[in-house]
């Protein structure tokens, strides 16, 4: 993913869990219910959303990773959101949860071996490696954060 250019995605991972929760914390009241247009997300559901991909794309890195060749469904981020209720929780809360999240996710990714790492499998009915899973996360992670700089502050 360009967003990465040559960066390892670990480091990335590891690096944005002190620069996203800090830009979190720093994020005016006023914002967490806003959304900067009719029928978009607001700023709590972007967040919810981060989070739950990457639940879901480190779910597929450690099954790819443990050699599960099961095909594995895609998710429509487009149900997801409006059942997540992300707009009845706290800030906090949410901070929360992103960061034991990805604790979680660099554990696991900092416990794969080489071989670990280059192991494919099947997802939405595409390939994916676990390499890839762990680009994806982070380059979508930073997607969002641009946008949320860009037209919800």
């Amino acid at each position: 993913m360009a967003a990465l250019g040559e960066r390892d995605p670990l480091e990335v991972l590891t690096e944005n869990l002190t620069t996203t929760t800090n830009f979190l914390n720093t994020v005016p009241p006023d914002k967490h219910d806003y959304a900067y247009q009719e029928g978009k997300w607001t700023f709590k559901e972007v967040i919810l959303h981060v989070i739950d991909a990457e639940r879901i794309f480190t779910c597929r890195a450690l099954r790819f990773s443990r050699n599960d060749q099961t095909p594995l469904p895609g998710f429509d981020e487009n149900q997801y959101v409006p059942n997540s209720d992300a707009n009845s929780r706290n800030m906090e809360s949410l901070i929360k949860e992103f960061r034991a999240v990805r604790n979680s996710t660099i554990e696991l990714f900092s416990n794969l071996s080489d071989e670990m790492w280059t192991r494919y499998g099947t997802a939405n009915d595409k390939e994916f490696n676990v390499l890839l899973s762990a680009v994806i996360i982070a380059g979508h992670e930073m997607h969002h954060l641009k946008i949320l700089r860009e037209r919800y502050l």
